[in-house]
Order: C-alpha cells, then structure tokens, then sequence
C-alpha cells in the first residue's frame, strides 16, 4: 500500500508514534489509510450540511476495513461573492483547491482518497487534483438544494436576481421582492437549478467517477447519506484492486460528459472546466468537441434556469443515468467508459428507467432541435466563445444592432438597470477575462438585470468574463482571446455593428478589414490597478479561457 513509507519497518517508528497520538492503533495501520477532503464550511449553503456526509463517508471506509482521515479545502459562494471584489476571486480558488489537496494528498501518502465538494470552483477544483494525484479515488458532492415555492410555483435564487431588475421597472413591488428573497433557498444544497455546480456534480456521474445520484439526488435526502457509505465503501475496493482515476477516466469519458451537457442544458463555465480538468487527467481535449456534439445532441432537458424544471424533478425522473440512457437509445452512448463501480457505464445504463417523459424528452421530440451549448467563432473571437444554445430566444438566433462598450461588468448593471440599454443594443462588457479581471468574474447581475427589465428577446451580451451557470438569454461569454491578451473585443468602440449568429456559430464586427487591421495595430489593452497580491500571481500565469483558464506551465 502507499501508505507504507509511514508504516512499515523499524525506522518509520517515529511516524507511527505520532500516528498513534492521533488514536491510530496497531491494527489500523495494517489497513488502508483513506483520505477525504471536504470543503465544508458554514458560510456556503451548499457547504453547511457536508459535515453529515464526510461522517457517512467515514462511515463507509470503516464498514470496508479502511482508516479514515479528514483534511480541509476552501470554499467561495458565488452567489454571495456576485457583484463586489470578491467574485474576484472566485475561479482563482479553483486552482488554490486543487493545489491544497495535491500538497496534502502528497505529503500524507494516502492510499485512497474520498473528495466532498459542493458548489461552483469546488467540484472541479477536487476533479483537477484526483486527475493530478492518480490515487484511487471516488466524488460524492453535497447535492442541490430543493426549489424554493413562492405563489404556486417553484423558484430558486436566479428567480431573486431577475426579480430585482423586476422591480427597478415597476413589475414586481417590494414585498413580492421579500417574499421571494425569503422563499429561493430553502436550505442545505448547490442552488436548485442546472447551474454550475449541480451540472458539474452530474458530469462527475457521466465520467464514471462518482455514485448514481451524485448530480440530482437532494441535500436533505437520506439517500445522499447512503450514497456517502456507499463511496466509502467503493474506494476501499477500489485500492485492494488498485484502480486509479486514469484508468477509469478516458477521452470517451469526457465525450459522455460533454453529450450529457449539451443534453441537459448545462451551464457555459462546464467548458472551462472539462478543458482543466482534462488537462490534470493527461487527456488532449478540444473545446470544439462540445460544438461538433452539439450538432448531433438535442436538448432534452428543460431544467432551470431556462426551463420550469428544477435538479429535483430531474431526480425523480430517472437522474443523470436516465439522460445517458437516451444516448445510449440513439447509439450514441461511448459504452466502453469505466465507472468507479468496476463495471463499464453501458452495462450501467442500460439498466436505468426513465420515468418522466417531459422531463427526459426523447431524441425525437426535444425542446431545441441541438444542444444546449456551442462554440462561435469570428473576428470578435479567433479562439473562441461560448454560448448556453438553450437559453437563446429564437428571435435572437441571429441579430445584428450597435455595440454599447463597458470595461467592468458593475458599470454594465448600472447601465442597464438604469434604461440606457435600448431594444437591439449588443452590450460589450471587456476587461473582465482571467487576466484582464482578473478572475474572470460571473456577469450574472447584468444578464439577470436585461431578464427582469423585460429586454431578453431583444439585447445581447458579449463578454470576455463568464456567465454564472444562471444566466440565460442572447448572451456570449468566454470570448478569446480576452482584452487584456489584446484580443479584438478590446477594439469594439460604441455604435459599431455587430453580427451574432447562433445557428453558424459566428461572432463578428462589421467593420472593414482595414479598419480592423488599423484598429488591432493601435490598440494597448487597458492595465486595472489590482490590489492583490494573489490576483497579481494569477494574472501572471493564468491562461486564456480558450484553454480552461489553467496556468502556464513553468
């Protein structure tokens, strides 16, 4: 086992004594030594109950003949860091998360180990460090939060943000505003809809790392706490036979992932992720990939915040096994993909039941014919940029009308809140990429701000910062290369055109090519004072979205 360099031999005396200051007996140190990370903390909703499921987890290791041994990460609420200096930090701690736990993971010699995420950067900063460390290794997240009800009808915390632009215009009065900031979250959980962190919690299922049920099933179910046993349980057998994560996990892994995205309608930041996560997994892997499927995968899933499901309904109706279980109908399925269970996920799949045909519509009748993210390019994005096809009104599958520039996305909530945004507007928010922000912050208040000023069907957003897995609408973000590498939407000036083309994939400024070249030639990106030391780092070495936003290798 790992474990025995601190074990075994009459020289790891030392070791052992301080081991057993930790209540660690003789017995115990000839059985394996499992570690779980958890990021539990009581600032994060959906980090407040994760302690219950770390003691599941122990729980499962012990029933197997393992040891467990508890060891922490850090957190940040996107929610709570949204509009203000600390959604700064926010994808940055993806990186900090997975260096913690490889420091850990590798001056404890673990034999396996158990991730407990929950949340945005956190599933898939512990995603990067299991692709890293290569121990044997399972992921059982927190779970989503259930729908808050307000008035007969479900709701969760995108319905609060778009209820504030709501109410900037006269649709909704203040005490229908508190009702529904009061009702949204009902408790422990990721956020109730197909944002970032219940989509990357389901991808973990689809990539045969984590429990049936990872991704839908509830916080406060009693399943989610059978489902912690049963991890702890599975990475003992997963050591004794020595199976580690890059034996389970494989470019057909991710293209599951990546069909079971665009199927459900997942959040945008899923192709910053997969891309790092790939990486830390040795696996070369395209972001064109989630285009060239997304011709061939429907959207079958209408799951908040661009449909009236929510994770729960998901859950009822079959779960992410369900959603493979259509690809796998249409032969699309890559079948031969390991899972943490030993077994290939075909066989897997093959037998799930799905149990709610709206919820999980078939191939044949979906609610948008392709699927629910593509890649665009263009003179505006040479490298790329990403848009949520499923959140797009179908009148703005292609549209042209003047740029509106800001060079910070507060600057842009103000604006919009405040009517300066007109019907046909395409606002250009820059300088809000991992290097130019840095940290390429969400831009979920001014996307939930044209939501609830009623300017959806009409307004566009382009941006090289982010969208929260909660934004919808004609919005494009990820666009690469960003401003501050000198990209060409550090060009775009007030008034000029600007053509989007969902269905081509197209992202460009009408401009003439001289006038481009000129403009490219003049321009010196912008420099933000930051006031950071960490951020300062991270600017330094952060990559382009284009390549997931990981570091430059030394």
């Amino acid at each position: 086992m790992r474990s025995d360099v601190i074990k075994k031999g009459l020289e790891r005396a030392p070791h052992r004594s301080l081991l057993k200051a930790l209540g660690i007996t003789d017995d115990e140190m000839r059985r394996p030594f499992i570690g779980i990370v958890s990021s539990w903390n009581e600032i994060i909703p959906g980090h407040v109950h994760l302690d219950k499921v770390v003691e599941a987890v122990k729980a499962g290791v012990r029933m197997a003949g393992g040891v467990p041994f508890v060891f922490p990460t850090i957190g940040i609420c996107d929610g709570i860091a949204m509009d203000h200096r600390g959604m700064k930090f926010s994808l940055p701690s993806r990186e900090l998360i997975a260096d913690s736990i490889e420091i850990v993971a590798s001056g404890f010699p673990f034999d396996g180990l158990v991730f407990v995420p929950n949340c945005d950067k956190i599933t898939p900063g512990m995603m990067m460090a299991m692709g890293r460390l290569n121990i044997p290794s399972v992921l059982i997240s927190g779970g989503p939060m259930l729908a808050g009800r307000y008035n007969g009808r479900d709701i969760d915390l995108i319905t609060v943000f778009e209820a504030v632009g709501g109410y900037k215009v006269g649709k909704v009065d203040e005490e229908t505003l508190k009702a529904i900031e009061d009702l949204a979250c009902p408790g422990a959980g990721s956020c109730a809809g197909l944002f970032t962190a219940n989509t990357m919690n389901s991808l973990a299922e689809a990539l045969g790392i984590a429990p049936r049920g990872n991704g839908t099933v509830p916080a406060v179910h009693a399943k989610r706490l059978r489902m912690a046993k049963e991890a702890g349980i599975l990475v003992v057998e997963l050591v004794k036979r020595d199976i580690k994560p890059r034996d389970i996990v494989t470019l057909d892994s991710f293209m599951n992932a990546v069909m079971v995205d665009l199927a459900t309608g997942g959040s945008t930041n899923t192709v910053l992720h997969l891309k790092a996560i790939a990486e830390s997994f040795g696996i070369d892997f395209d972001i064109k990939l989630f285009d060239e499927l997304s011709r061939k995968i429907p959207h079958i899933c209408n799951i908040s915040p661009v449909g009236p499901y929510h994770i729960q309904d998901l859950d009822d109706a079959g779960g992410i096994y369900a959603v493979m279980k259509r690809l796998q109908e249409n032969g699309l399925l890559k079948e031969d993909a390991m899972t943490i269970y030993l077994k290939k996920i075909g066989d897997l799949v093959r037998e799930a039941k799905i149990l709610n045909e709206d919820v999980i519509r078939p191939f044949d009748n979906p609610y948008h014919k392709e699927g629910g993210l593509g890649i665009l390019f263009g003179n505006l994005a040479p490298e790329g940029a990403v848009a949520k096809l499923s959140g797009v009104p179908e009148k703005m599958m292609h549209h042209v009308g003047p740029a509106v520039v800001f060079e910070d996305g507060e600057e842009a909530t103000k604006a919009i809140l405040s009517g300066k945004i007109k019907k046909g507007d395409v606002v250009v928010i820059r300088y809000e990429g991992p290097k130019g922000g840095p940290g390429m912050r969400e831009m979920l208040s001014p996307t939930s701000a044209i939501v609830g000023m009623g300017l959806a069907e009409d307004v566009a957003l382009i941006t090289d910062g982010r969208f929260s897995g909660g934004s919808h609408g004609a919005v494009i973000g990820h666009v690469s290369p960003e401003a501050a590498e000198g990209g060409p939407i550090g060009i775009v000036k007030d008034g000029d055109l600007i053509e989007i083309d969902f269905e081509k994939r197209t992202l460009n400024l009408l401009i003439s090519d001289e006038e481009f070249e000129r403009r490219m030639k003049e321009f010196t990106p912008l420099v933000k004072e930051v006031d950071s030391d960490y951020l300062r780092r991270y600017a330094f070495f952060v990559q382009s979205a284009s390549k997931g936003a990981t570091f430059r290798k030394p």
